[in-house]
């Protein structure tokens, strides 16, 4: 018959579950946070990308290319983007020599608002009582996990 321990099957042995809830908590827990920045939690993630990038930009710095860094696919990233933009964070742009680029910017005021993000996300670290390098860890060995499991996909 099947070889698995009874265990395996119970919700609580699933990294999967684990995950999911931990993600869901973090998420409510940046909630208070980004309803002051006026961002959603994935909005906000595209946001990091944009202030990255503004460090080390990639040669093309367009849709595609965010959604290659966010795992996500152009329906999911488009409504996204427009939104920023209707927020007057972010500008988009279609390429002159290839329409089907569309090329990302930040604005002044999508710039002006990494300035308001560290001191939120300071006090959010220190209210929660997280220790910062378990936290490294752990973020850590979900690169691990991550990269392995693209790797099988």
């Amino acid at each position: 018959m099947n070889d698995l321990p009874v265990d395996s099957l119970k919700l609580d042995s699933q990294l999967c579950f684990k995950l999911y809830a931990a993600s869901r908590a973090v998420i409510r827990a940046y909630k208070p946070m980004l309803d002051q920045l006026g961002l959603t939690y994935p909005q906000y993630l595209a946001m990091l990308v944009l202030w990255e990038w503004q460090e080390t930009a990639p040669e093309q710095p367009t849709v595609k290319a965010l959604g290659e860094r966010l795992l996500l696919d152009s329906g999911t990233l488009t409504p996204l983007l427009k939104r920023l933009e209707q927020l007057q964070l972010v500008l988009r742009r279609r390429s002159t020599r290839d329409e089907r680029e569309v090329h990302l910017s930040l604005t002044s005021e999508g710039l002006a608002l990494r300035e308001q993000v560290g001191p939120i996300k300071a006090r959010l670290l220190c209210d929660s009582g997280v220790d910062l390098d378990r936290l490294s860890e752990l973020r850590d060995g979900l690169d691990h996990l991550l990269g392995q499991v693209k790797a099988a996909l």
